[in-house]
């Protein structure tokens, strides 16, 4: 678990951006946090576990797939935003998230 900084925020979110610029061709003056993922940049749930992943080594977190994925019914992500908000969230409380509502 990690305290949430301004840093740790524009990283997570430098990181999503380039990410979706990345893997979905798009350039990331084209991507906003008011961007959807499926729609507008054809993304798909195997890119949230990518971006999980790359999350889970950069901040060496303890958190399970299927936390994440009890978490995620709940409260589905969408856009942009809505994942850089999600992302935060697991990395201040891993595993404890589903106690976080």
């Amino acid at each position: 678990m990690a305290q949430i900084t301004d840093k740790i925020k524009k990283e997570v979110k430098e990181v999503i951006y380039e990410f979706f610029a990345e893997e979905c061709e798009t350039p990331i003056e084209d991507i906003s946090d008011k961007t959807n993922i499926i729609s507008d940049l054809d993304g798909d749930s195997l890119m949230f576990l990518e971006l999980i992943e790359i999350f889970k080594k950069k901040y060496s977190l303890n958190i399970e797939l299927k936390t994440i994925g009890k978490y995620a019914v709940k409260h589905p992500v969408k856009t942009v935003g809505e994942l850089i908000n999600m992302q935060l969230l697991i990395i201040e409380h891993e595993n404890n998230i589903l106690n976080f509502e």
